[in-house]
């Protein structure tokens, strides 16, 4: 990698809704919406350089963008330590199609129908189409990173798609497993998710000139922040509802996976309670999801993984320590805010 060294905010009402986030999300990126639109317009020229044949699969793929987070930090992290070029926009353009193409997979391993409102690509065109395309998207990542003068680039992206497919890897393995500590789960995390969000930081800064230790500092953030977000996203799959997530849920407890909200509870239950959990979950059925929601809620799962996010949301703003005071400062700071507000407000 590029780099060596590498408060939750205050509730918001109750009544707390999805519009509402999206508003607050809007407000958040207006500075940088340019820069997004232009990212989205770049991702749409992409699909020219697939063949015709498949030209279709790879377009439903790369616009099916959510609130683009990842060019989002790009944009933010370029303008905490200078400014945005075109060339962030093309690094937002990569990382967001290796995130593109993780997400493609992920839809295959979990048997996912839904993301974003739509149906998956696996759910129109089946699995074997959905991991091809998945590995044409990498694959094509990586020839736009080589299109840079330097191969520092390249390199960096390689490094980071190595390390997200290797998490996803160790993810697999896990599945079913009831003696995950939180230490294995945090590990996962931070290569599956929290790479892309300290790579698109970082490159970011690289790109604009930054000081080593302003380098560092984002990275420090985006691993913070991503491993927050997902930790987020996990609670989400067991707290949420799909009308507001506009994916499918209760996929992770389907496929086996051990989230830190089933961690909590094998921590703190009874032999008796925890056999029964591993029975709800070896043998899964949708309707097993009321009963575990009554053992996450008698040990407080959801409470301790808030506090898990509010923690990593404090690092990421220490990461924010070692760059100037700035309105691109400021800005990443918000974001942290607002994932910290998601939190507080889910499964209220």
């Amino acid at each position: 990698m590029l780099a060596t060294g590498s408060k939750a905010a205050a509730s918001p009402p109750a009544s707390a809704a999805p519009d509402e986030s999206r508003v607050v999300w809007k407000r958040i990126v207006e500075p940088v919406q340019p820069f997004l639109d232009a990212v989205s317009r770049r991702l749409e020229e992409q699909v020219g350089a697939f063949d015709p044949e498949i030209a279709a699969y790879a377009r439903y793929a790369l616009t099916n963008q959510g609130k683009q987070l990842r060019p989002a930090l790009v944009a933010l992290a370029a303008n905490a330590a200078g400014r945005t070029t075109d060339d962030h926009v093309t690094v937002a353009v990569i990382i967001e199609m290796v995130h593109l193409a993780t997400l493609v997979h992920d839809d295959v391993m979990d048997s996912a129908e839904i993301r974003r409102r739509r149906p998956t690509l696996a759910a129109n065109w089946g699995n074997e189409i959905s991991v091809l395309v998945g590995d044409c998207l990498f694959a094509h990542s990586l020839k736009l990173a080589a299109s840079f003068p330097t191969p520092v680039i390249c390199r960096a992206v390689a490094s980071a798609t190595n390390t997200v497919c290797s998490g996803e890897i160790l993810q697999t393995h896990r599945r079913l497993n009831f003696t995950v500590n939180r230490a294995e789960y945090f590990k996962v995390l931070a290569m599956k998710t929290a790479e892309l969000f300290a790579l698109s930081c970082e490159l970011s800064a690289w790109l604009s000139g930054a000081a080593e230790s302003e380098r560092n500092g984002l990275r420090d953030y985006g691993m913070a922040l991503g491993t927050a977000y997902q930790v987020y996203d996990d609670c989400v799959d067991v707290f949420g509802s799909e009308a507001s997530a506009g994916k499918s849920l209760g996929t992770d407890l389907a496929s086996g996976k051990i989230t830190l909200p089933i961690i909590v509870v094998l921590e703190r239950a009874t032999t008796e309670e925890k056999a029964r959990l591993r029975e709800l979950v070896e043998a899964w059925r949708p309707h097993h999801i009321e009963k575990v929601l009554t053992l996450l809620r008698q040990y407080d799962a959801l409470k301790e993984s808030r506090r898990v996010i509010s923690q990593y949301l404090a690092a990421a703003n220490k990461g924010l320590a070692e760059l100037p005071d700035s309105e691109g400062r400021k800005a990443l700071a918000t974001l942290g805010e607002f994932l910290g507000r998601q939190t507080i407000a889910l499964g209220g």
